[in-house]
């Protein structure tokens, strides 16, 4: 069966649990952590650190869209941060920490803006929703020890406490539709 693979590129505060989470689901070719949105080519993480390079931590997800829709996509980050906080998530606090729907195209623009609309008439949050939706102008890829930390850093004490509560949360909610 032929694949009809799509990017989505999304911020949703660290990228060690979104992306984590995105690379567990059916459908998910691959999730990468990365930088998006800034102004400065090929930064490094202390730079987008630092908070003044206008990045975002980002995760870039390769999904099979005859698998799993963008919306679904979008949902599911949704469900993965608080999108009522602006620059941070907890304790995570800056501009690279942000939520932000980097869209790839119109359509996807579209998909992101009536989601949100949806999520706010709903009023799934008690606070407004911060989530910027603006045109993908740039991305890099973080550096390799990024990828896939937490399965690889299992042992690391903002892993224990932060992103293996989250993953199991998200685990329970989407158990169907998890990578067997």
């Amino acid at each position: 069966m032929a694949k009809n693979i799509q990017q989505a590129t999304l911020a949703g505060g660290c990228f060690w649990c979104i992306e984590s989470a995105f690379n567990s689901l059916n459908g998910i070719e691959s999730a990468f952590s990365g930088y998006a949105g800034g102004h400065l080519d090929n930064p490094s993480y202390k730079a987008v650190c630092e908070g003044t390079t206008g990045h975002a931590e980002v995760v870039r997800v390769n999904f099979d869209a005859e698998q799993i829709s963008y919306r679904e996509v979008l949902e599911i980050f949704f469900a993965l941060h608080d999108p009522t906080q602006l620059n941070r998530q907890g304790n995570d606090i800056g501009p690279q920490y942000r939520s932000a729907v980097f869209y790839h195209d119109e359509l996807q623009k579209q998909q992101a803006e009536q989601l949100i609309g949806e999520l706010a008439e709903q009023q799934v949050w008690p606070d407004p929703i911060v989530t910027e939706v603006t045109a993908l102008n740039n991305y890099y890829q973080a550096e390799d020890y990024h990828q896939d930390y937490f399965r690889n850093n299992p042992q690391n004490q903002y892993c224990n406490v932060v992103v293996a509560p989250k993953l199991a949360k998200f685990r329970q909610k989407f158990a169907s539709r998890l990578k067997s």
